[in-house]
């Protein structure tokens, strides 16, 4: 069966002394860079998610080994420090934006003990589109969707939709559950604002069978260098057992 990598980066940079629990907030730049070049050295081809959606849905075709990247929550350092190499290397990507907090900082972090960072103002956002990225939408206030009640996870995913369009002018097609917390109502909740594809946090790979609602995504972590990465992409390839199906 025809599998898709979708991996899950967080924040690009330098980040000494971090704590390990958080581990999957961070990539240090020198790792990233190295974790870039491994990807076309192991036969990868790096896709965007439109074309992902469209091959998993059966009316394109997928590349041997096809690879999306998503980085959530759209810290700065995305543009100061991923963005670069990406662009070098010619690989697309989907950056999630909180629509609530553009411009302002990582707030839901302080209750777990870190100081919250600045996240890409609207011209940086913009900036990103023009380079060639897809910004999809991580909600209004990065909530845990499945903590919340029907009225909010509706308008989570309905305002931030149009919040961004806005902003952006142009579609926003992708959707993002914070902290991959979603249950049916969240999955209906993306399907009713229009979303093409929803991204959790489900370690496998992304298959036909896959609601596109549900894809699963692998996270990549400060501690992961080439050989880490390889084994996560040629690892839990495993079809999901438990899946969130719309009625």
């Amino acid at each position: 069966m025809k599998q898709v990598q979708i991996l899950m980066y967080h924040r690009v940079g330098d980040f000494p002394g971090r704590v390990k629990a958080h581990g999957a907030l961070y990539c240090h730049l020198p790792r990233f860079r190295a974790q870039m070049k491994l990807f076309k050295v192991l036969g990868y081809q790096v896709i965007s998610l439109d074309e992902a959606a469209a091959g998993l849905r059966g009316e394109a075709l997928l590349p041997p080994r096809p690879l999306v990247l998503t980085f959530d929550d759209a810290y700065v350092d995305f543009l100061d420090n991923a963005a670069p190499v990406l662009k070098a290397h010619g690989y697309p990507a989907t950056v999630y934006a909180v629509s609530g907090l553009v411009g302002k900082t990582s707030s839901w972090v302080a209750p777990d003990g870190l100081e919250p960072v600045s996240l890409m103002n609207a011209s940086q956002l913009r900036a990103v589109q023009d380079l060639g990225f897809t910004v999809g939408s991580h909600t209004v206030t990065h909530p845990r969707l499945a903590q919340a009640d029907d009225a909010r996870i509706l308008t989570e995913a309905r305002d931030s939709k149009a919040a961004l369009e806005d902003m952006l002018g142009k579609r926003v097609d992708h959707f993002c559950y914070p902290y991959g917390s979603h249950d049916i109502r969240a999955v209906k909740a993306a399907a009713a604002a229009g979303y093409v594809t929803g991204t959790t946090c489900v370690r496998a790979a992304a298959t036909p069978e896959d609601d596109l609602l549900t894809l699963p995504r692998k996270a990549v972590s400060r501690g992961d260098d080439v050989f880490g990465v390889a084994w996560k992409l040629m690892t839990k390839n495993l079809p999901k057992h438990a899946q969130i199906r719309r009625a």
